[in-house]
């Protein structure tokens, strides 16, 4: 399964029709390592602040306000979960790697029309304890220049560099390793918003197997739909070692003898589980630029005047009933048809 979600697609991910998800998949390996960005070091809270979510146009607001729902009741989570009383509203993650180019997985944004239906937001954390974020300043909400480059093999590598619409000024572009391939063993952690969750941090993982020939890498690293696109770095150097890309389900019902079903992380033990797949860094290097160097030109731009129209209409994303699809067209061909000259 690809590491992306979306409000709807949130229900497909954590309900079964057979009620309990396979245990072979997972959500967490060993102990819950993710931790808020209040609760980690000033040097991971740079990096965090570097990471990008990636919302529908249309659930962002022109002064920052995001569209966002409760964790717990969204999915119909146990007491027990934790993150259950956040907010989710996010369907994937990136980082930033130049001043105007966010990397993330290629199946996160596919095409010119996904791009133009999505910002990508900084700073969806939580700061203090208890205090879920309702929006960010408008300043910190950028949409999509185009797509400088992307691929995506189900089996392989999945990629994708977008440009923003302008420079970031007050975010570090994150640094990525240029110095040869990973091995296995190499401790890690990852910084995205799993589930849709306001960013996260996980560490506690290490690489498995690793894949040169195809381009990624395998490892026990605690992420979820939603992870799709986050960097994950090596925690020796700092430095990003690849991108997020394909995981395990991530989450299995319990059916308790008093009291409604509801739904819990699968967890395995740290040697268990399928292991949640990494694209190596390598395979975008050329398309990131050095200190002081230009960013490369975008191989599929993005029409201005489609990106303002979308915005007017909500996508109703994965597993959307035919007519939430067939009001969705609709609404495109209104907004379409109104701004024809």
């Amino acid at each position: 399964m690809r590491k992306f979600i979306s409000g709807a697609a949130l229900l497909a991910v954590a309900f079964s029709a057979s009620g309990v998800f396979a245990q072979e998949d997972k959500g967490i390996y060993g102990g819950d390592d993710r931790q808020d960005y209040f609760q980690v070091s000033e040097a991971r809270r740079k990096l965090a602040d570097s990471t990008v979510s990636f919302f529908k146009a249309a659930d962002v607001s022109a002064d920052g306000r995001l569209a966002l729902e409760n964790f717990g009741e969204k999915a119909q989570l146990c007491k027990s979960e934790p993150f259950r009383e956040q907010t989710i509203g996010a369907f994937c993650s990136g980082s930033l790697v130049a001043p105007d180019l966010v990397m993330t997985a290629g199946h996160c944004v596919k095409t010119s029309f996904d791009c133009a239906d999505t910002k990508m937001v900084f700073g969806y954390a939580i700061k203090e304890k208890g205090k879920n974020p309702a929006g960010v300043a408008s300043s910190e909400v950028y949409s999509c220049k185009g797509i400088v480059t992307r691929d995506q093999d189900d089996n392989g590598a999945d990629y994708a560099i977008i440009k923003l619409d302008r420079p970031v000024p007050n975010h570090e572009p994150l640094q990525v390793n240029r110095n040869g391939g990973i091995s296995e063993g190499t401790r890690l952690f990852v910084i995205g918003h799993p589930v849709g969750l306001p960013v996260k941090i996980a560490g506690g993982a290490t690489v498995r197997n690793v894949f040169n020939y195809a381009g990624y890498f395998n490892a026990n690293l605690d992420t979820y739909g939603g992870n799709s696109g986050s960097a994950v770095f090596n925690e020796e150097t700092g430095l990003i070692e690849g991108i997020l890309v394909r995981g395990g389900t991530d989450f299995e019902v319990k059916n308790p003898l008093f009291g409604s079903k509801c739904r819990v992380s699968v967890k395995v033990s740290d040697a268990g589980g399928r292991g949640e797949d990494v694209t190596s860094v390598s395979k975008v290097l050329k398309y990131i630029p050095l200190p002081g160097q230009e960013s490369p030109a975008v191989e599929i731009p993005v029409n201005s005047d489609l990106t303002t129209m979308l915005g007017n209409c909500k996508n109703p994303g994965d597993g959307a009933s035919i007519a939430e699809l067939m009001a969705y067209v609709d609404c495109l061909t209104a907004q379409l048809n109104t701004n024809k000259p």
